[in-house]
């Protein structure tokens, strides 16, 4: 069955929340979630209205479909409105890259993705201020606006552009070994956008050979997952294992690092990962 229809609507949605969050770029206030254990991680007002805005359109269209968002008005905890684990559930990060767009640096973005059976089979990753729509459906392509998208098909070379996000400390909060050679020793060309879900999108759009997360959540790559995928990338766990099918039993925020790179590419950024903890 077609997707086509479904990531049309997921579009239109993700383009109505950005016009949402424009309205409030740079006139809010920086709260913090109470549900987080470890770090005190900032959200806004802005970001609970974009979820509710597409929750509201989700449910709309899509009423069997199950829920899974960053945030909820209480700050308390996530949402996770999940009748079938197997079934299809909607994976949303309302404002991701929530900091820079409290700093009112524009690389904040709005996600929606779609798990069936725990796959993504749908992502669209909307950069706001730019109004760069990504979007993919399994079977449908990947696309940036009218074009269509495809990963670096060569390996890693001193042109590479590789990107990570800002916050590197990991499980046991230590910066890894692999990013001081990555920094130090290579002539990769090493980015930071403050945005998981963006960085991982310049992937599948062929601007990137490689994009590491260590500390994301579900909500950070489930859309650009799809997209990555559909433009003929590989993503998997820092240990190379796959992600998905994400088992969604009892998911209540858990930290889903990843490696999301062009087929060649990959194979070369596991092997310093691993090698190089």
């Amino acid at each position: 069955m077609s997707l086509a229809h479904d990531l049309q609507y997921a579009a239109e949605l993700a383009r109505g929340a950005g016009k949402l969050i424009l309205e409030q770029y740079g006139k809010v206030e920086r709260l913090t979630k109470t549900h987080v254990a470890t770090t005190a991680e900032a959200v806004t007002e802005a970001d609970r209205a974009s979820q509710r805005f597409i929750v509201a359109g989700l449910r709309k269209r899509f009423p069997g479909d199950g829920l899974i968002g960053e945030e909820s008005d209480t700050g308390t905890s996530i949402t996770f409105e999940v009748p079938d684990v197997n079934g299809r559930n909607w994976v949303i990060d309302p404002i991701d890259g929530t900091n820079n767009f409290i700093a009112g640096l524009g690389a904040f973005a709005v996600c929606i993705g779609l798990l069936e059976r725990g796959v993504p089979v749908l992502g669209v990753v909307y950069d706001v201020t730019r109004d760069d729509l990504y979007a993919a459906a399994k079977g449908e392509g990947a696309w940036l606006g009218t074009r269509r998208l495809q990963t670096v098909p060569g390996p890693m070379s001193d042109s590479a552009v590789v990107m990570m996000t800002s916050n590197l400390i990991d499980k046991n909060e230590r910066c890894p070994a692999w990013v001081f050679r990555w920094l130090s020793q290579t002539n990769w060309k090493m980015r930071i956008l403050g945005s998981a879900a963006l960085e991982a999108v310049q992937v599948g759009a062929g601007v990137a050979h490689g994009a590491v997360t260590v500390n994301g959540k579900l909500w950070d790559i489930a859309a650009p997952a799809a997209i990555v995928i559909e433009a003929g990338g590989v993503v998997t766990d820092l240990t190379g294992k796959p992600i998905f099918p994400y088992d969604l039993r009892g998911y209540v925020g858990a930290k889903v690092p990843f490696i999301a790179a062009g087929a060649k590419a990959h194979a070369t950024l596991l092997k310093e990962v691993v090698e190089h903890p």
